[in-house]
């Protein structure tokens, strides 16, 4: 696959996700290492190929598909502090994604080995040439990476290319405020010229990354118009997510809606918070638009 020279001190590892590779005074660092049974050989290869060895690892977020080669290359790991459960757990994981254990071979990705975090950061520290930016929203401490000597932001999921999102769906994200903040956060960078790398996706920047930031924002809000005229009668999460999904022709599968159920619950929080939807109970936990 290769890597794609981003600057004097900066490489991508093109994937999904994609890994970024900073040098900074003689320190080769690696964000997101990402997943697969030989993707720690060719980060390694590609590594050895400048001349240098990987010292540091850090995580934009815990999720399995970031970090389950972190193991298997010998560096640090550190992610920020609310992510350091979340990649040492397969059970926390699990969790935050099925809303407890997880039925066997259920979700996209799997861990073969327990991650260990060495340390953790905070949002605005200065790591390796790095500032850490804070992009919750997909997760509780998802972080970009900020690297202004090369002009480029590492964005991880704080937004999807538009293949991705047309393919799942619903921008999977767990607080729909902290998601669309953060979409204004890397609006406010793409307008000052930076390069946009989501984990998901193709670097993007001026125009294009305004558009993809721009249908990022549409989605959230096609969402929440879907659900509440879908919330005309009382709905179920399931239900609810099921629909959406099908309006927005995406093809449903049980992985998929296992998925989309993580962003539908999300937007029944922030509906129900803004006093738009109530719940009630028929046949089961279900939500309707309030009446006026």
């Amino acid at each position: 696959m290769g890597i794609r020279k981003l600057g004097d001190t900066a490489y991508l590892y093109l994937g999904s996700p994609s890994t970024l590779i900073r040098v900074h005074e003689g320190k080769t660092v690696l964000v997101d290492p990402g997943h697969g049974s030989g993707r720690h050989k060719d980060l390694k290869r590609e590594v050895r190929k400048l001349g240098l060895e990987i010292q540091l690892q850090l995580a934009t977020h815990g999720h399995a598909d970031h970090v389950s080669v972190c193991p298997k290359i010998d560096a640090p790991l550190l992610t920020h502090r609310f992510e350091f459960s979340i990649a040492e757990s397969s059970l926390n994981r699990e969790i935050l994604t099925f809303g407890s254990k997880a039925p066997e071979g259920f979700l996209a990705y799997y861990i073969p080995e327990e991650v260990k975090v060495q340390g953790v950061f905070e949002w605005g520290d200065e790591i390796a040439g790095l500032r850490a930016i804070q992009l919750n929203g997909h997760s509780p401490g998802m972080t970009g990476f900020l690297d202004e000597e090369n002009g480029l932001l590492y964005a991880g999921d704080s937004f999807f290319g538009e293949k991705l999102l047309q393919s799942v769906g619903l921008s999977y994200l767990v607080d729909v405020d902290l998601f669309r903040k953060s979409l204004e956060v890397l609006r406010e960078y793409a307008g000052s010229g930076y390069l946009l790398i989501p984990s998901h996706g193709k670097p993007v920047s001026g125009e294009e990354a305004i558009e993809t930031l721009e249908f990022n924002i549409k989605r959230v809000e096609d969402a929440e118009n879907l659900a509440l005229d879908f919330l005309r009668e009382p709905l179920s999460v399931d239900e609810l997510a099921f629909r959406i999904m099908r309006t927005l022709g995406v093809e449903i599968t049980p992985k998929k809606l296992s998925l989309n159920l993580v962003p539908a619950r999300a937007l029944i929080a922030e509906l129900y918070n803004r006093g738009e939807i109530e719940a009630v109970v028929e046949d089961g936990l279900r939500w309707v638009r309030r009446k006026k």
